[in-house]
């Protein structure tokens, strides 16, 4: 552990908070919230409460993506006084989709100290449990709000091999998984995880096409946020995939007026021949462009 005190500036302390389960804060978290001069969070109502369960009682500032470069010369200089402070969001790690990059930047470029702390994040505890592979994945935080952007990150990691996660509201929810269903195969396998380390915690793994009708089976599903999970793309690079010319013809006439995968699945019927294939093959055209 790195000591707070034999120094000749202040440290800045990147301490992850529970995301859920207040048993999850470590003792090593608890041990520097109490000795740090300051703590600066991004929404102090929700650190003061956290505080408040261990008895602790620390000067709190906001810190948050709205004010971060504004305090982020203030925060330097007290550190430069040999003022020690602690970075906290709302829960889970500092930074992960969180504020607090700039200013650990700015430290990084004034040789102040920066002491990350392991504990809680709320992507790593769903991809733990989610049965999905482990060695290889990627973050991309929260979907877009608007649809046309949902589809043109889907459409960008439509041949990722590896699993892929991002964060997503309660009330987007199902125009997220919708997306996901037109644009992906429905063979896809996703993961919802929701309600992490809480009471009504959640992890559900169902191909893509099975989604909307699990969170439509209880208004209970749709709840909470969420993390979730896309099953990297099972082709290979080097899939013979044998589209005939008049196939190929007539699904290039149709993604110019339609989403690629209404486009193989008429295309498919017009010809009366397996998606499956047709599918592969136009995720690896579509990758190309």
């Amino acid at each position: 552990m790195t000591d707070i005190n034999n120094q000749t500036t202040g440290k800045l302390f990147i301490v992850p908070t529970p995301i859920g389960n207040l048993g999850d804060i470590t003792n090593r978290a608890l041990t520097v919230l109490k000795n740090v001069d300051l703590i600066i969070a991004e929404d102090t109502r929700v650190t003061k409460y956290l505080l408040s369960n261990y008895s602790i009682k620390k000067d709190v500032i906001s810190f948050h993506n709205y004010n971060e470069k504004d305090k982020t010369k203030l925060i330097i200089d007290k550190l430069k006084q040999e003022i020690n402070i602690a970075l906290v969001s709302d829960a889970g790690t500092p930074l992960i989709n969180d504020p607090g990059y700039f200013l650990v930047s700015e430290c990084k470029k004034v040789n102040i100290d920066v002491v990350p702390l392991p504990g809680p994040c709320a992507l790593i505890t769903a991809l733990s449990g989610s049965g999905m592979t482990t060695d290889k994945f990627s973050f991309l935080g929260f979907f877009p709000q608007k649809k046309i952007n949902r589809t043109k990150i889907l459409n960008e990691i439509a041949q990722c091999p590896f699993t892929t996660i991002f964060y997503e509201s309660p009330h987007r929810i199902m125009n997220t998984v919708t997306d996901i269903h037109n644009v992906l195969d429905g063979e896809r396998y996703i993961v919802l995880a929701r309600e992490l380390t809480k009471k009504f915690e959640s992890i559900k793994r169902l191909k893509s096409k099975d989604v909307i009708n699990w969170l439509n089976s209880d208004e209970n599903n749709k709840k909470g946020e969420f993390v979730l999970l896309i099953e990297g793309y099972q082709g290979k690079e080097d899939d013979n995939f044998d589209i005939p010319d008049r196939v190929k013809r007539t699904f290039n006439i149709l993604k110019s007026q339609c989403s690629l995968k209404q486009a193989v699945n008429l295309t498919a019927e017009i010809h009366e021949i397996k998606k499956n294939n047709l599918y592969k093959w136009a995720l690896s055209i579509n990758n190309k462009i």
